[in-house]
């Protein structure tokens, strides 16, 4: 009998190191999707890798101060079908990106929509 609990237990334990990172990273919650931002800047690193391509790209507020940006997007497997591969954005590319920004005010975003650079305006993951 205690074997078995301690199996189950055992068990469980492995069951939750192995999905909790799974629930927690693909969690909407963290972003504030009712109030999106749109910000235009200058990439400064492309990154098509797993689990999701991120793009790094300087915004001057109004002051004139530099802030550093990251926008997030979909996997660089459904990026490729639509046309993205790793040469898309370069460093020094413009772009435009609406998206859902962090809720602690990090600047991170979700994308919603980009354009810019030579790549084909992406939407929500997909390109119109």
């Amino acid at each position: 009998m205690k074997s078995k609990l301690l199996s189950v237990l055992a068990a469980g334990v492995v069951l939750s190191l192995v999905l909790g990172p799974l629930f927690a990273h693909h969690g909407g919650a963290k972003y504030d999707e009712k109030h999106p931002v749109t910000v235009t800047g200058t990439v400064t690193e492309f990154l098509f890798t797993n689990p999701h391509v991120q793009i790094h790209f300087d915004v001057k507020d109004e002051s004139g101060s530099v802030e550093k940006w990251i926008a997030e997007t979909a996997s660089p497997q459904r990026l490729f079908s639509f046309g993205w591969n790793a040469k898309t954005l370069k460093s020094g590319d413009k772009i435009t990106v609406t998206g859902a920004q962090l809720k602690d005010g990090n600047k991170i975003v979700s994308i919603i929509k980009l354009t810019g650079g030579n790549a084909p305006v992406l939407t929500q993951g997909s390109t119109e």
